[in-house]
């Protein structure tokens, strides 16, 4: 059952084995202000989530009694709380297998401060956002009229409809037949991102700027593998890859 969060300074859990850098990661936060929790391996880390709500949590990729990737995928099965992924070597498997578990980011090690009070602070302004401010809102129609509906779907005060799949760009909620999909905030931002302008093809740099909030070249592998996510949670033939340039949301 999920710890409820009462307000208070933003929470973070630091699950890493070596003692130098989960010591190093915790004073660095602290004076940032963050509340951090840490723990040394996986299974102490799983513990101190079940324990405690928190904000976002930062889990080393090689970790003893149960590594990031397991400990990744157990979290994923109770919470869509913000993860970070930390990699010893930046490893290309060690990337896929993080964010196929369910991470939304991840850093390489050893850990430059700023990047990672950067993509702390991205993730969660991701896990607290409303629709892109370049998105459009969709129209209200007038009272005592009916919406109109395009080959999008209808729209009817920010809900939007493709096929089987309703998304509500104000109330932040997506039901696939009828049913409500449960996305990571940035698996939500990224939808929204789609459903803003469907059809369109979106490349990965422009995801990457919008969606995860890069302002420096990011990493390809992030949106792909982002991509993947959303499409087994919403239909794999709802995304069309667009070979060379990159994905749209399909219309109907």
């Amino acid at each position: 059952m999920s710890v409820i969060r009462v307000p208070g300074p933003i929470s973070v859990l630091v699950v890493e084995d070596d003692a130098v850098i989960r010591r190093a990661v915790q004073l660095f936060l602290e004076r940032y202000g963050y509340q951090v929790t840490v723990a040394a391996d996986g299974l102490a880390g799983l513990e101190a989530f079940r324990a405690d709500a928190h904000d976002l949590l930062i889990l080393d990729v090689m970790l003893p009694e149960l590594d990031g990737i397991g400990l990744c995928r157990r979290i994923r099965e109770e919470s869509l709380v913000p993860i970070l992924m930390m990699s010893a070597r930046g490893d290309a498997l060690d990337v896929v297998a993080g964010l196929e578990a369910g991470a939304d980011d991840y850093v390489v090690k050893p850990v430059d401060t700023a990047i990672l009070v950067a993509r702390i602070r991205m993730l969660l302004r991701r896990a607290s956002f409303g629709p892109s401010e370049r998105a459009e809102k969709p129209p209200t129609p007038p009272p005592d009229t009916q919406p109109d509906v395009d080959q999008a779907g209808a729209v009817t005060s920010g809900v939007l409809v493709f096929g089987d799949l309703t998304v509500n760009t104000v109330g932040l909620e997506v039901h696939r037949d009828g049913r409500p999909v449960p996305l990571t905030p940035t698996e939500l931002r990224l939808l929204l991102e789609f459903a803003a302008a469907p059809g369109t093809v979106l490349d990965r740099r422009r995801l990457l700027r919008d969606v995860w909030d890069y302002g420096w070249e990011g990493d390809s592998r992030v949106v792909d593998l982002c991509v993947l996510r959303l499409r087994k949670k919403i239909g794999t033939g709802r995304i069309e890859t667009v070979r060379g340039f990159g994905y749209k949301l399909v219309r109907d």
